[in-house]
């Protein structure tokens, strides 16, 4: 075995066997480097990466290779989910060199970690020449392979802090960018642009926003339309729920079969505001089987989310999910196998002949429907399953507490709720320490790597919707001193933030960057964080913060909105104060309890709601505000100005409403 034998990561653990002499990312591997006067290969990848898996076998279970990458350099596997960090600016460099990204990432870098030829996936015959050639040039050219990777770093650190507008985003800038969304949508699909098609999660909570707090039909129809085609189609696990990574065509009929727990997250909670808005059976439907997807596949022995299943299974991609007519009648027999043909359009949509399953219209016999749901659902589970990448990402938890936490208040499972709880404690113990935040962890034991911004706001996030639906000040204090280390130590100065902290590894160049991908980006979703902070505190620290920090939403709004979803979000919660709902009430009071679900039920995604006994809680939201007439209140606010009291569930639905207009 080689020297990532110990690693905590799944990924790196999968290359322990490797003929190839890894080095685990450290001073160990440059050192090294250094010593024997040769370059490092770095490889980047994760646990549930096809293409990473096709790389792993053809190169580095290779002997010939791998005696070729082990004589020319030192050769470090690094896990992308573990260093975002390291990914992100060797990505930018691979982008800048080749134009394009992907993993599994290939660097060659300089002893020093200076990029000089970067690229993707390369095919076995095709890497081994790459190898001779990159070993030739560092021997023969060695000034201009110096040199090439030295204008990249230059080029790249001299792009310095991210500008913004010089004001947060207004009532222009949200208009604008449904507009230049709606210049994208696929009107027959839904989604935007074309294939391959990922999750607009993030975009999707801007106009559900846009539409709940400024009355926007075009921005509800385009979520709308989109919700739905991602929950019918192959994107979509017909049979165990949870969505996989993205889809391969524009249609959302054949998914790349992985499935993360961070696009579950955060689709979970955005079905569920879909139908808070409407009441969608089927966003009900999908956000809950979502939630227990998660927990029934995702749930570790600790209480934490793993990270994701793979897209493998015997070697074939998909093998897991899919299904040939033949097949369903052999489990199904004749009758209702002919009738899963039709209702699932296994029509052969993948590979040799077998099919997604999509369901493209509500069964009209929802007895039938579940009968046969269940038998295939059980004779899947005869196959060999996807592996699981275990670890646990801090980051991705903290989207998952507030997906479980928000389905399990909305849709009356306790049980939900109790899990996102049992989630965050987790966190608390294992991951926090002093403020400060660790990464990963896995089978109950912390990893070694610093928490980047993402772990901090999304736990954060988190913490905060927790607190929203059990009224516990613990999370609100937690909360609060994750926000602090992010304004004392991840601030560029200039309003924005570094997804690193101050005292983290030094790498070339200090990532930075306000765009969503996959999740939402590390600065936009601190500005959430700290404006649900300052709404539930009156802290205009925490406010001002917030608003410098989605400064970058207004010049991304025209040109790419579609990778400032979460800033245009929370920027529409903001032109909304965000609401503040105080419910005030003992809690074991069943007119406390309806006052709050009526509150959580009826506001916009994005308001925030805190509960507490009268005089009991810490949260400055509820100081001062007491029963009205010896009976339970609820307070709607902006700015912690309220209008009045009201004790009736229908009242309050009328103050909500009429606040949010």
């Amino acid at each position: 075995m080689n020297r990532l034998k110990d690693a905590t990561s799944p990924y790196l653990l999968q290359h322990a066997d490797n003929p190839v002499d890894w080095f685990p990312w450290g001073d160990a591997a440059f050192e090294e480097a250094r010593r024997r006067d040769v370059p490092i290969l770095l490889s980047v990848g994760y646990a549930a990466c096809h293409w990473c898996h096709v790389m792993a076998h053809e190169s580095f279970e290779d002997a010939e290779t791998a005696r070729l990458m082990n004589d020319l350099f030192v050769n470090v596997k690094v896990d992308r989910e573990e260093r975002p960090d390291v990914d992100a600016v060797y990505m930018e460099a691979t982008q800048a060199m080749t134009g394009q990204g992907g993993w599994p990432m290939t660097v060659f870098a300089t002893p020093d970690g200076h990029p000089f030829y970067c690229g993707t996936y390369f095919p076995n015959q095709h890497f081994r020449t790459l190898l001779e050639a990159v070993h030739r040039a560092w021997t023969t050219q060695r000034d201009e392979v110096v040199q090439q990777g030295r204008q990249v770093v230059d080029a790249l650190a001299s792009r310095g802090p991210v500008e913004g507008g010089a004001e947060p985003p207004g009532a222009e800038t949200l208009a604008t960018a449904v507009t230049a969304l709606a210049a994208t949508y696929d009107t027959a699909r839904g989604g935007f642009g074309g294939a391959p098609k990922f999750p607009p999660s993030m975009v999707l909570e801007f106009l559900l926003r846009r539409h709940a707090l400024g009355g926007d039909p075009e921005a509800l129809a385009m979520a709308s339309h989109t919700y739905e085609a991602m929950a019918r189609g192959g994107l979509y696990d017909q049979l165990g729920g949870g969505f996989a990574r993205y889809s391969v065509d524009a249609g959302w009929v054949v998914p790349h079969f992985e499935k993360m727990l961070y696009d579950n997250a955060l689709l979970a909670r955005g079905y569920a505001h879909w139908w808070r808005l409407g009441g969608s059976p089927l966003a009900r439907r999908i956000a809950l089987e979502t939630c227990d997807w998660m927990l029934r596949d995702l749930l570790t022995p600790q209480g934490g989310l793993a990270s994701a299943l793979d897209a493998d299974s015997e070697g074939e991609e998909g093998r897991y999910y899919v299904w040939t007519s033949e097949q369903l009648r052999e489990v199904l027999g004749e009758e209702d196998g002919a009738h899963a043909t039709e209702l699932f359009e296994v029509t052969g949509t993948f590979e040799h002949g077998t099919s997604v399953l999509q369901l493209l219209h509500d069964p009209v016999d929802e007895e039938r429907y579940a009968r046969i749901r269940a038998a295939l659902l059980d004779a899947r589970a005869g196959r060999v399953p996807p592996a699981r990448d275990d670890k646990v990402v801090t980051a991705w938890n903290g989207l998952a507490i507030a997906a479980l936490a928000e389905c399990g208040a909305l849709f009356d499972r306790p049980d939900l709720v109790e899990a996102a709880r049992t989630a965050a404690r987790l966190i608390e113990d294992l991951h926090l320490d002093g403020g400060r935040l660790l990464r990963t962890s896995r089978d109950g034991v912390a990893g070694p790597h610093a928490g980047v911004l993402e772990d901090y706001a999304d736990l954060a996030e988190g913490l905060l919707t927790l607190h929203s639906v059990t009224g516990d000040p613990a999370y609100v204090r937690t909360a609060g001193e994750l926000l602090e280390t992010v304004l004392t130590r991840f601030g560029d100065g200039a309003g924005g933030f570094y997804d690193t902290a101050d005292d983290a590894e030094r790498l070339f160049r200090r990532p930075q960057d306000p765009t969503d991908n996959a999740t939402p980006s590390g600065q936009f979703a601190a500005a959430g964080a700290l404006l649900s902070y300052a709404a539930l505190t009156g802290s205009a620290r925490h406010r001002e913060a917030a608003e410098a920090a989605l400064a970058p939403v207004t010049p991304l709004a025209e040109r790419h909105a579609r990778f400032a979803g979460w800033g245009l979000a929370v920027a529409a919660a903001r032109r909304g104060g965000p609401l503040e709902i105080a419910v005030v009430g003992e809690p074991d009071d069943p007119r406390t309890r309806e006052l709050h679900r009526t509150a959580l039920l009826a506001a916009a995604p994005g308001a925030v709601v805190t509960v507490g006994a009268p005089g009991g809680s810490e949260v400055p939201l509820l100081a001062g505000r007491g029963l009205v007439g010896g009976v339970p209140a609820a307070y709607v606010c902006r700015d912690f100005a309220c209008r009045l009291p009201v004790t009736t569930v229908a009242d309050l639905t009328v103050e909500i409403a009429g606040a949010q207009k």
